[in-house]
């Protein structure tokens, strides 16, 4: 029998995952990678606080916003820098079980980073929830990074979500925007350094601590509305 149902029929519920300073305690780590990569192509006027702030969008971008200008050696001095602090990224209390409970009451998980594609092969061990996540959206599929909303726009198409069943999880105010460009709900984590005040101000939906935070609470956040029921 032909498959007559209408594509609206066969959209999925889903949550889009930032990962950086979201799931994996990395944005300090990033910080301090950031902070030496300036340094070393010469740039040492630029402060941890105002690198802190920008934490969240692409590597080029994230430049350009702290220096008005592009200079890809920082670009590469960073990925230098950040890599033998790899080895001390862990994840954020009992993200496996927020990952899994989203997955097990029908919500396809998805990862929606602003880094490399090859990031994923050390991240998704250090989240370490499996097949849990159903798939990953970065930097590779879209032209703008955060905070335009491509990437999650991309991560909706990409894994046959249904807009109007999909929160996105981050951790900065250009997720937070990201998101509202997107047209879906954002739940903020505080988890990465950002206070509650910003977050809500840049438009944040709801604002928990941590990943352990909106886990104990998942019927009562916006993921609630998406998420099957115990028992139903």
């Amino acid at each position: 029998m032909p498959d007559t149902s209408s594509r609206a029929d066969r959209l999925r519920p889903g949550v889009l995952f930032d990962v950086d300073g979201t799931l994996l305690d990395t944005n300090y780590l990033h910080v301090l990678a950031w902070s030496q990569a300036f340094v070393d192509t010469g740039h040492p006027g630029v402060v941890m606080a105002d690198i802190h702030r920008a934490i969240g969008m692409p590597g080029s971008a994230l430049v350009r916003h702290l220096l008005g200008m592009d200079d890809e050696a920082t670009v590469t001095a960073h990925g230098e820098r950040y890599e033998p602090l790899r080895e001390r990224v862990v994840a954020f209390p009992r993200v496996a079980e927020l990952i899994t409970a989203c997955a097990a009451r029908g919500a396809t998980v998805v990862l929606a980073t602003s880094g490399a594609a090859s990031d994923l092969d050390w991240m998704r061990p250090a989240i370490g929830a499996g097949d849990a996540v159903a798939g990953a959206t970065t930097s590779a599929d879209v032209e703008a990074g955060k905070p335009a909303p491509d990437l999650l726009g991309v991560a909706v198409e990409q894994h046959g979500l249904d807009p109007a069943r999909t929160v996105a999880v981050g951790d900065t105010v250009w997720d937070v925007e990201a998101a509202r460009a997107a047209g879906l709900p954002c739940i903020a984590l505080e988890c990465g350094g950002i206070g509650a005040a910003q977050l809500r101000e840049a438009g944040a939906r709801d604002v928990r601590a941590d990943p352990a935070d909106l886990l104990e609470r998942l019927d009562d956040s916006p993921l609630g509305r998406v998420l099957d029921r115990p028992g139903r």
